[in-house]
């Protein structure tokens, strides 16, 4: 059984656990675990975590000294694991991620809010290679969680574009599984394997100047036709229903890390340098938030209901949900998401 499979087994199994209503004596917690992958398009929680701003939000709706644990996990296919497994309370990943363990779950793993729509961009250094019908079995794909990632997602909605309505999977066999970090260390060696990644921000503007040879094949939005959601957070209806003031507290706060960003970007990207350890200038950082698409910070879902469409058509969820309100909590409802 492969990890896919283990993973839909555990959601499956969990299933009637994670929908069911928390007791009615249940407890705030004091202490929460949060995960998120490498990469800009994580900021708003790096401001979160610099400026302590749901410890903030917690203690305004009466959540006192509430302790934020973060842990940076390499993919989603991790984060997802570890919150089906209890190890976390809530991770911040992909729409794919959230859509497939809401339907495993039915319903029982659910959105909290968005944060942001940046483009994800596959590059590569094959000079052979200008378009998707120029891959060779030969050519591998890297992608941060193999079937279930946004990226391996786009990857197969744009081979139903280039190739066909049957041939959604054409590509499947040369994505490879690695975290972003990894890959772009791959994409800098002339004699390694991965010649092309599908890449989150800020790798594909690092590739793009330093790899020999690199060039953009397509991004995000010439898939999906505008911005999709890069990364939300998500958790489990049980934690949510117990937790109704955390969950409060993480929306605020990604309103005022949002509003931060856009007001201050320098002061932004300073603390994402700094929580992260890119090693990155601060120069080039804010030259890549200048190029399009780039500044797409939303707490409102974008795009996330033509992926749903994409993923029941295909047979990954069983459930195709009516709005995008269904797989997100009810505290995001109004907002103008799609």
């Amino acid at each position: 059984m492969n990890r896919l499979q283990v993973m839909f087994s555990i959601g499956i199994a969990l299933a009637g656990v994670l929908a069911a209503s928390a007791p009615a004596d249940a407890q705030q917690k004091s202490e929460i675990s949060i995960t998120r992958q490498p990469g800009i398009l994580y900021l708003p929680s790096h401001v979160m975590e610099k400026q302590q701003l749901i410890e903030k939000e917690a203690a305004k709706l009466g959540v006192p000294n509430l302790k934020v644990t973060w842990a940076s996990l390499s993919g989603g296919g991790a984060q997802t694991d570890a919150l089906l497994s209890g190890n976390v309370d809530i991770v911040n990943t992909g729409v794919g991620n959230l859509l497939l363990l809401w339907d495993r779950t039915k319903g029982g793993v659910k959105g909290i809010v968005a944060n942001s729509a940046l483009p994800l961009t596959l590059v590569t250094r094959n000079p052979n290679i200008k378009s998707l019908k120029d891959y060779t079995a030969n050519d591998r794909i890297a992608v941060p969680t193999l079937k279930v990632s946004t990226q391996a997602i786009l990857l197969q909605m744009a081979s139903e574009k280039a190739f066909g309505s049957d041939q959604t999977t054409k590509l499947d066999a040369n994505a490879v599984q690695l975290g972003h970090p990894d890959a772009a260390i791959m994409m800098a060696n002339p004699q390694g394997e991965v010649t092309s990644h599908f890449a989150a921000p800020p790798y594909q503007y690092y590739e793009l100047k330093t790899v020999k040879g690199a060039h953009v094949v397509l991004s995000s939005p010439d898939i999906i036709g505008g911005p999709l959601t890069q990364s939300q957070f998500f958790t489990t209806t049980k934690f949510a229903d117990a937790n109704p003031k955390v969950i409060a507290a993480i929306k605020a706060a990604t309103f005022t890390a949002i509003d931060f960003i856009k007001k201050d970007t320098p002061a932004a990207v300073e603390i994402y340098r700094e929580v992260t350890k890119d090693k990155m200038s601060a120069e080039d950082i804010l030259d890549m938030l200048k190029q399009p698409g780039m500044m797409e910070w939303t707490a409102a879902p974008q795009g996330t209901m033509k992926f749903a469409a994409h993923l029941h058509k295909v047979g990954t969820l069983k459930a195709m949900p009516a709005a995008w309100t269904d797989y997100y909590l009810p505290i995001t409802a109004d907002l103008p998401g799609n």
